[in-house]
């Protein structure tokens, strides 16, 4: 591994470190009351909204699954994957909006914690595991879906992802965070 790239990792498993550790510290310094409190900018209670940002990273796995196979297929592939996708943002936006009203509910305060620990876990180890000639696969994704998905990314910009939305997701909360 060259010295660019190590620095890179370096710096995707920072970002998700300071996640994991903002998270915690919003979930764990949040009352039951600051939890069912409305957001800014969302429809969601800072509870609700707390497991949207712990999704962005849940959904890594199948996106990762995604990228290995459109990745090596032609480019032209996942450019109509793509737009398929960006057809379909409006039954996209119902389920997002629908899926953490009952995840928040389902997981809870501890569960919520738990899952984020295991899957910030998970996503060190496989990074860790990357080969470099894999972080540089890339394929067309919905840029309707998400602001923060490119028109074109590889598997090292998909590892940034996650962090992205949920620091701008954070900004959103309204529980007090000194730490911001």
């Amino acid at each position: 591994m060259d010295d660019a790239a190590a620095v890179g990792r370096r710096a995707i498993h920072e970002e998700l470190e300071r996640a994991r550790t903002t998270f915690h510290r919003l979930l764990d310094g949040a009352t039951d009351a600051d939890l069912c409190r409305g957001t800014e900018g969302t429809r969601w209670t800072n509870g609700q909204l707390l497991f949207h940002m712990l999704f962005g990273y849940i959904l890594m796995r199948p996106l990762l699954v995604l990228l290995r196979v459109f990745g090596r297929l032609p480019r032209s592939t996942s450019r109509a994957f793509a737009r398929v996708l960006n057809a379909a943002t409006e039954p996209f936006d119902v389920v997002n909006y629908l899926g953490p009203l009952g995840g928040a509910r389902v997981l809870g305060r501890r569960g919520m914690g738990a899952l984020f620990d295991r899957v910030i876990a998970w996503l060190h180890h496989r990074l860790d595991a990357e080969k470099e000639a894999d972080l540089a696969l890339a394929m067309h994704y919905p840029t309707r879906w998400d602001p923060f998905f490119q028109d074109v990314m590889t598997i090292a910009d998909l590892y940034r992802y996650p962090t992205q939305h949920f620091d701008f997701h954070r900004r959103q909360l309204t529980l007090a965070d000194d730490g911001r």
